[in-house]
């Protein structure tokens, strides 16, 4: 690789925000110098250099991704064929442990705002070409999976459908309106599929059920390709603009939070998922920030300089506090602490 210019000066974080572009133009964003970076191309410019990867991702992607639909992996009648759940055999029933019942809540409310994802992901990377055609596809695959767990939850008599209905409106009233740049969005995105596949798959895990962990288990099979998708997209932004990919990783990692932290009541209901080991700090850490700073070599790579190499070394001492917060929390939870936060918290929200 060739030798990169040290490069003092970072990009302005909000100038190539979609907003900011709508409303300035892109020619004006980039005559102002707040998206020029020493010699690295800008992000528009890296978004061009990439089209041949995201083609190349997209047919790989379709190549190893195994079509399916929610009927699939609903019980059906084997004389009719009719997707049913028998209330008259209760052995026959589905049950979830309550912790997995919150987190698969949790998840089918997060799923339900797919609307907003849509639009936030088409602004940053545009509907035309590669980009467009990966977007919409994204789109379509991931509203398979509000729908079958709905479906589940409501067939199984896990949900009532009325108080769904109310929380659906609820959420989607809320939108999801957290707007970054197309670097930033590449960073988050990767991370924030694998933390899904993790939370999806150890959902059916703790599910005590073999319907629900087989149909979660197809959903984070789709959520882990849509993560590897992401990830060797976002491989590829490093070696075209490794200072500018490796300030949006640093700033994803140490704010990261999942597009469902707005649903009411999320933090209880986090708690309990994260008490119960669904999916909780230790997990986030190890199972999906730590892999993928490895596959993309962050620690190793050598062409960071400028304001890139100060980012990683701020992502360094952040995971150093990430891991003691991991340990922290094990020892709180196996204290019981948390299990009494928890009930402090549910009685503020009932009083």
């Amino acid at each position: 690789m060739s030798e990169r210019p040290n490069i003092d000066r970072p990009p302005s974080p909000d100038a190539l925000k979609p907003r900011n572009v709508r409303r300035l133009g892109l020619e004006a964003a980039r005559q102002s110098g707040l998206i020029i970076a020493g010699k690295e191309p800008d992000q528009i410019a890296v978004l061009s250099i990439l089209i041949p990867t995201v083609e190349d991702q997209l047919n790989r992607h379709d190549r190893t991704r195994q079509k399916w639909v929610p009927a699939d992996l609903l019980p059906r009648d084997p004389q009719t064929g009719q997707i049913f759940f028998n209330p008259e055999n209760p052995e026959e029933n589905i049950v979830l442990s309550p912790e997995a019942q919150a987190a698969m809540i949790v998840n089918l409310l997060t799923e339900d705002n797919l609307p907003a994802y849509h639009r936030t992901i088409a602004d940053n990377f545009g509907l035309d070409g590669a980009w467009g055609t990966w977007t919409n596809q994204w789109t379509a695959e991931e509203s398979n999976h509000a729908t079958v767990m709905r479906d589940f939850l409501i067939l199984s008599n896990a949900i009532n459908p009325a108080e769904d209905e109310a929380m659906r409106m609820e959420q989607m009233k809320q939108g999801y309106d957290v707007e970054k740049d197309p670097l930033h969005t590449l960073a988050y995105v990767t991370f924030q599929e694998l933390a899904t596949r993790v939370s999806h798959r150890q959902t059916g895990i703790a599910s005590n059920n073999k319907l629900a962990d087989a149909m979660l288990k197809r959903i984070a099979q789709d959520e882990n390709l849509h993560m590897l998708f992401y990830r060797n997209l976002a491989g590829a932004a490093l070696d075209v603009a490794p200072n500018q990919m490796m300030q949006a990783i640093r700033d994803e990692v140490m704010s990261f939070e999942m597009p469902g932290a707005n649903i009411q009541g999320f933090k209880v209901r986090s708690l309990e998922i994260a008490n119960a080991g669904i999916y909780d700090l230790r997990r986030h850490l190890d199972e999906v920030v730590m892999p993928v700073l490895r596959k993309w070599k962050i620690f190793e790579r050598e062409d960071f300089t400028g304001y890139g190499e100060l980012a990683r070394d701020e992502l360094a001492a952040f995971l150093v506090n990430l891991e003691k917060a991991a340990d922290d929390f094990d020892a709180n939870r196996e204290s019981g602490r948390v299990e009494k936060t928890i009930a402090l918290l549910k009685r503020r929200e009932q009083a």
